[in-house]
């Protein structure tokens, strides 16, 4: 068989992408005070996609002056890569989370809470952020970071923490790069949200000249356009719809009004996104979206209480499904990269692979021992250490996943990481002060999952493969992103923190409300959200098996993982209108009707992206609040 000649990655892309990460945590950060830093709380990441859309045009201007300095499309899409392993990490629910997290505790502690009493002396001395005065500067602002008092306050803990992200990160790209090939070429996993990437630097497609791109894109920018100015100028008219209203207020009377929150409105670049998801999946989407408000009308008719139905130990164990079922499915591969990487017979060729088999667990091992050695030394239990991470990663595969095959929108699953499930199964008593609030402070990156680092890795690993880029060479490109990304987001957050205030202090509240309760009112194992969890599990298994064994099944377990967290709120509908205009397309134009209609749904995509970039920006420029556009 004939192989393409691979592209090999330049020094151009790796120093424009270099260049381009703490520009766009900047950008990232800043967005904070305006409240426009939910570009990493969705899947499809639109300050990256509006980055790829102006180097994409400029490129194209350059090339008829100049063909050797404009940008090919393997240099495109290394540079698009890059910057959004940089966003993810700088997102909502990652870097902007820690600062709070390791100096919260120190800095509103009060005689009322006891803190200092009840779990300072559990907190070693390496984790935190002590000194008062550069604390209370920190979260009120109008001050600067860039005194010798305030980097010497923060610069060892900054590192140790910034350390810890890193060997996270790392068994992340160490497992992605050991199920690529049998995600990507084995099994041919969609991969729905790389599709406008792609598209916007193919040479063969004209995208740039597609009347119904340019259509998709002019409705969608409309109508963001015109809200903004109606946002600005009240006198101005806007478009109605677009955001989601509430029609469970018309469920007033029992068991009805269970239903609690059922919005209906339509974002473009949900519909967009969700005309490239398989029609099972996004059937999947929006029917277990109403089935868990079912399940809550179910609740209300028996008189089950106390958070019935339980739907976010449900997801968990969802999601903890998904990854074992695709464990279970690549059990072959898997067996096959052990023997590989111990110097065994076996059929696995792994010289193309970003990194050799052997060498990507030795980084996953390096990288976990690191990890358990961190959480260990700060008072927590090998026991506990061992569930958590097992739990954590096996959350991120089952994620990852359910991104490749689904490609929905968002993913958040908050407050239902493994530092919750794990005081669920055992209590305060089995766990004791000195686990608890070391979970407290690993709550930074586990209130949320829908910035998670792995998924965009993944899904550069098969953007690289689907432009033909060296494996090899885009590995140094991924690990390069990681290692500028990290210490890029910890200094633009501590800059901006110490300019404006925190404006992510409320984790810290969270985290450390969570752990005085814990320890004041010790409670034992919580069997209901266990029992939700294991039935989650349960529908997991059920419904893989289904879909492998009979090819009519509709459902599919992503489904029911993804939508019942807080965010699919905004965008069942979205998805539901999606899925029946792809259905009447294939239904009656076939697939002929249907790959026409792709660039008017990837135009949705972009001119919202566009435009909410816009706005972003210049609310910063001219300092006032505008127009925010994907409002979650």
């Amino acid at each position: 068989m004939q192989t393409r000649e691979t592209t090999q990655l330049t020094l151009k892309a790796l120093l424009i992408g270099a260049i381009l990460i703490p520009l766009n945590v900047t950008w990232q950060m800043m967005g904070l005070r305006w409240d426009i830093a939910h570009m990493s709380m969705i899947s499809l990441l639109y300050n990256t996609v509006s980055i790829l859309f102006l180097l994409t045009i400029l490129s194209r201007l350059v090339e008829r002056i100049s063909p050797k300095l404009a940008l090919s499309r393997a240099e495109l899409l290394t540079i698009y890569v890059m910057v959004s392993l940089s966003t993810a990490i700088g997102g909502h629910m990652c870097v902007q989370m820690l600062a709070p997290i390791i100096s919260y505790a120190f800095a509103y502690a009060t005689p009322e809470n006891d803190w200092q009493a009840l779990f300072w002396r559990y907190i070693p001395d390496w984790t935190s952020v002590k000194d008062k005065r550069a604390l209370d500067d920190f979260f009120r602002g109008s001050s600067s970071f860039y005194t010798v008092g305030y980097v010497q306050a923060w610069l060892p803990s900054l590192l140790i923490w910034s350390a810890f992200l890193l060997a996270l990160f790392l068994v992340m790209l160490g497992i992605n790069f050991i199920v690529r090939k049998q995600w990507t070429e084995n099994e041919k996993l969609s991969y729905p949200l790389i599709q406008l990437p792609l598209a916007m630097t193919s040479r063969t497609e004209p995208f740039f000249r597609n009347r119904l791109m340019w259509m998709g894109f002019g409705i969608a920018a409309f109508i963001d356009l015109l809200n903004g100015l109606n946002y600005l100028h009240p006198s101005l008219p806007r478009i109605g719809g677009i955001r989601g209203y509430d029609i469970s207020r018309l469920f007033t009377n029992s068991p009805w009004n269970a239903i609690d929150w059922l919005p209906i409105g339509i974002y473009p670049f949900a519909v967009g996104l969700a005309f490239f998801m398989p029609l099972d999946l996004s059937f999947s989407c929006w029917f277990f979206y109403l089935f868990w408000k079912i399940q809550s009308v179910f609740g209300s008719i028996i008189g089950f209480q106390h958070g019935f139905p339980y739907a976010t130990e449900q997801s968990f164990g969802t999601y903890i499904g998904l990854g074992i079922s695709a464990v279970w499915v690549s059990r072959r591969h898997l067996w096959q990269v052990i023997r590989k990487a111990f110097r065994q017979e076996s059929q696995l060729d792994d010289s193309k692979e970003p990194m050799t088999y052997r060498s990507a667990i030795l980084l996953i091992g390096g990288s976990l021992i690191f990890l358990i050695g961190f959480c260990y030394k700060a008072g927590m239990s090998i026991w506990v250490i061992l569930l958590f991470f097992a739990l954590y990663y096996a959350l991120a595969v089952g994620i990852t996943r359910m991104r490749a095959e689904l490609g929905s929108p968002v993913h958040d699953q908050h407050y239902g990481g493994p530092d919750q499930m794990i005081y669920a199964a055992f209590g305060s008593k089995a766990l004791g002060p000195n686990n608890l609030t070391m979970l407290s402070y690993l709550y930074f990156f586990n209130r949320s999952y829908d910035c998670l680092l792995m998924p965009h890795q993944l899904e550069g690993l098969k953007i690289a493969e689907r432009a033909n880029i060296d494996n090899r060479k885009f590995s140094l490109a991924l690990v390069l992103a990681i290692l500028i990304a990290i210490p890029s987001a910890v200094w633009a957050y501590m800059h901006m923190s110490y300019q404006d205030g925190v404006y992510t202090g409320w984790v810290g509240r969270e985290a450390f409300y969570r752990l005085g309760g814990w320890l004041n009112n010790p409670i034992k194992a919580n069997y209901p959200r266990l029992t939700a969890a294991g039935v989650g599990l349960l529908l997991a298994f059920i419904l893989t098996f289904m879909r492998t064994r009979f090819f009519w099944s509709p459902f599919h377990a992503a489904g029911y993982a993804v939508t019942s967290t807080y965010t699919m709120n905004f965008f069942w509908f979205s998805i539901f209108v999606s899925f029946l205009i792809k259905l009447i397309f294939l239904k009656h134009g076939g697939l002929r009707i249907y790959r026409r209609a792709i660039p008017f749904f990837l135009g949705l995509v972009l001119g919202e992206f566009v435009v909410t970039t816009f706005w972003g920006t210049l609310a910063m420029i001219i300092e006032r609040a505008t127009y925010i556009t994907i409002n979650l």
